[in-house]
């Protein structure tokens, strides 16, 4: 895979990472980047030898959201294409959030409005305790809109209520307090906490993984039947699949089951 501001790259077990690759800029994102990122989400998510997709950042940052030269094009365009290029980076962050395939951020550096969006669609975020965050819009009279249904998912109506509204930067943690971050380590030793979190992964059985995060997605979606009945039908479908069928086999016979990495 061959991508202007991106670098992926997928090992044997399955690991694809996928690095946010315009370190001169702190990984700013244009449509260029929305476009790579579209392209590169499908690809990953559709290939079954991947196991999970780890995002990180080139250089020194996570991500500084949006390009001061995208900014420029959209303060020079009409309200039909600003909402073309919302409409654009918003899908993106849906598919991200979508990914049936787990996604953990592993947030090397500073991440500002659309990164924190980057953030709150992963499913485990680890972050080095350097790191700055902000979600600074209003400072330049925006607000930060397409990132808000996954920030207020993420940290609340309470937190959001503070932080969308102040434009302060906050720290790492700060950022773990308020639940965007699950873990704030020494940056030396980022790499190892995500390899634990990779290890727990390739223990588990990659359509239950899927499964459990379909189910995440209903429930907090508010299923249209009653959740009791709605639980005991997913529970029921997961009991059906192969990887069941396998697993269980596997734990009585006190052998690993064939997805199991270590």
């Amino acid at each position: 895979m061959s991508y202007e501001t991106l670098e992926v790259a997928i090992d044997d077990r399955g690991i694809a990472r996928l690095t946010f690759n315009r370190p001169a800029k702190h990984n700013a994102m244009n449509t260029q980047f929305s476009n790579d990122m579209h392209a590169a989400l499908a690809k990953l998510d559709d290939d079954p030898a991947v196991r999970v997709v780890v995002t990180t950042g080139a250089g020194e940052s996570y991500s500084a959201g949006g390009d001061l030269g995208w900014m420029q094009e959209q303060a020079d365009s009409d309200r039909a294409g600003r909402m073309a290029e919302a409409r654009n980076f918003a899908l993106m962050l849906r598919r991200l959030d979508n990914m049936r395939k787990p996604v953990i951020a592993r947030v090397n550096g500073p991440a500002y409005g659309g990164g924190i969006g980057m953030i709150s669609v992963s499913d485990i975020a680890i972050a080095a305790d350097h790191c700055r965050f902000g979600l600074t819009e209003v400072r330049l009279g925006l607000i930060p809109a397409t990132i808000s249904p996954y920030v207020l998912a993420r940290i609340g109506a309470a937190q959001a209520r503070r932080w969308f509204i102040n434009g302060r930067f906050f720290n790492a943690e700060q950022a773990l307090q308020m639940g965007l971050l699950h873990e704030v380590v020494p940056a030396d030793d980022l790499d190892a906490v995500v390899e634990k979190e990779l290890n727990s992964i390739l223990n588990a059985a990659p359509t239950a993984i899927s499964l459990s995060k379909g189910l995440i997605t209903q429930m907090m979606a508010a299923p249209a039947q009653d959740p009791l009945d709605f639980t005991i039908e997913q529970l029921a479908d997961a009991w059906e699949t192969d990887e069941a069928e396998v697993g269980i086999q596997a734990f009585f016979a006190k052998t690993p089951p064939p997805w199991r990495k270590s």
